[in-house]
């Protein structure tokens, strides 16, 4: 079985779109998710699974619509990919100050994203990559004010939802640990 981390984007903010985490584990278990555990009310989750991630996705969504009322964007990824986007974030900086990094995970690798329009958009000591699916920050003021991380998705042409390297962390320590449980 595969280890899988699975995202959900815009839940429990500001008081909408309220999906209870122990909600959210018994609709994974019922798509046939083994295990599932969450990381705070945001919509993160660590699973195993024999799944087809695009199905799966769409069936999970469906499920929300269904009991929630509404449908979040759900990103699933392999726990070894999230892993191994955490070991390549190039930003030292980032690195001693978590709160500052954020990874991008996209929906699938864009195939036009539009960087220079990131780069113009750029506040003062921001700096980006894109790697594949996953598009890393270093946003040393935080990336509530800025252009650029309002922009990522757009300019990316692919649905994305970032994390900051905290969650990231706390993410990637929960699919080891549920590795070694087996």
């Amino acid at each position: 079985m595969t280890v899988w981390v699975c995202l959900l984007r815009g839940i429990n903010v500001g008081g909408k779109n309220k999906l209870p985490m122990t909600e959210l584990k018994r609709m994974l278990a019922k798509l046939g998710a083994t295990g599932a555990r969450t990381y705070i009310q945001s919509g993160n989750a660590v699973f195993s699974a024999v799944l087809d991630r695009d199905e799966f996705t769409d069936l999970l969504e469906r499920e929300i619509l269904e009991r929630q009322g509404f449908r979040p964007r759900v990103t699933l990824i392999e726990a070894c990919d999230l892993r191994a986007a955490r070991a390549e974030f190039p930003f030292n900086a980032a690195i001693e100050d978590p709160k500052t990094g954020h990874i991008w995970v996209c929906a699938n690798p864009p195939p036009a994203p539009d960087l220079g329009q990131l780069q113009e958009l750029a506040g003062p000591g921001e700096r980006f990559v894109l790697q594949g699916r996953f598009f890393m920050l270093h946003a040393p003021e935080g990336i509530g004010r800025s252009k650029l991380a309002a922009n990522v998705e757009r300019a990316l042409g692919v649905p994305a939802t970032a994390r900051n390297l905290n969650t990231v962390a706390a993410l990637c320590d929960m699919a080891e640990a549920f590795e070694d449980e087996d």
